[in-house]
């Protein structure tokens, strides 16, 4: 994976994927300084802001942030590109609080979409398993007619239509159901009800792909070498996840299984017993053909991921 070079401003990168990112990266380029010489051009230099540090619904700020990445990968040699991991997801929230899932799922990405383009940055944006109904019965691919059934969804599908609208050199990153060490997510969600419930009942009725967020950070940053290369994917929507699928119910009690409890003390129940303010696909598995097709290596399967992320050291 070839990433000395780069240069890489992540909004949005205190969150799950966002922090992975900028660990990795840094790791990376700690590594390539390591067995080189050093020079202009080597290493990977990456910027990964807090929203509290770049609010991507600030223009100013926004321009001003592309501005000084590009400044900074010309002084280093190294090659600019943006990767946005920054998103409103508070799915529930948003039902009451689409005004502002838009501004930061909409809005944000097509003021970042527009300060890339006018400065040539290349531009990868996260975007979700959410933009589609989630009644299909196979795999979704990139060019599946969306169908987003919640306001997260709708906002985020609007901010796809941004970034592909913008003239920016983008890439969009779909993916789904993802968890890691910063944030809340489901990983993190069992992992406290273990210790508080005796049993509990998850959905079972709906099905996806959880997706490591460490795993995902490492297929973007192998893009980011890609688009860096010049041998950036001719699509310009790819599907990212782990592999193969499950159900919530299943993939709770693989959650417990890796804790050493009783994945029995895990009941099945239906969405219709567990009602939320958003409606949630019922099928919202994500073809990963896209990316492999484009020569970029596939995330293991989900299962494997998961008992690598309890495994961590």
């Amino acid at each position: 994976m070839a990433v000395a070079g780069l240069a890489i401003l992540v909004p949005g990168g205190t969150g799950q994927v966002g922090s992975d990112l900028a660990d990795l990266a840094d790791l990376a380029g700690r590594a390539d300084r390591a067995g080189r010489a050093g020079g202009a051009g080597e290493g990977v230099d990456v910027r990964a802001p807090g929203s509290g540090e770049l609010d991507v619904t600030e223009a100013g700020a926004v321009v001003e942030a592309v501005s000084a990445l590009a400044a900074r990968a010309r002084e280093s040699g190294r090659f600019p590109i943006v990767v946005n991991a920054a998103a409103y997801t508070a799915v529930d929230a948003a039902e009451t609080d689409e005004y502002r899932a838009f501004a930061v799922n909409a809005d944000g990405p097509r003021v970042l979409a527009a300060a890339c383009s006018s400065r040539r940055v290349p531009l990868v944006h996260l975007s979700t398993d959410y933009v589609f109904a989630g009644d299909g019965d196979r795999p979704y691919e990139p060019d599946d007619p969306l169908g987003p059934r919640s306001a997260y969804g709708r906002t985020k599908a609007a901010g796809e239509d941004a970034v592909l609208g913008s003239g920016a050199q983008a890439w969009i990153v779909r993916t789904s159901w993802v968890y890691g060490e910063a944030g809340a997510n489901f990983v993190k969600t069992m992992t406290r009800l273990e210790k508080e419930r005796d049993t509990l009942s998850v959905v079972d009725d709906q099905r996806g792909t959880p997706t490591w967020s460490a795993d995902l950070a490492a297929g973007l940053l192998q893009l980011a070498g890609r688009i860096a290369d010049g041998a950036g994917p001719a699509r310009r929507v790819l599907h990212c996840t782990g592999g193969g699928e499950t159900t919530w119910f299943a993939f709770a009690r693989a959650i417990f299984s890796e804790l050493g409890a009783d994945p029995e003390r895990v009941r099945p129940c239906t969405t219709e017993e567990f009602p939320r303010p958003a409606p949630r696909p019922a099928y919202s598995v994500l073809s990963s053909a896209s990316w492999t097709e484009a020569g970029l290596t596939p995330l293991r399967p989900w299962r494997e991921a998961l008992h690598a992320y309890f495994q961590r050291g």
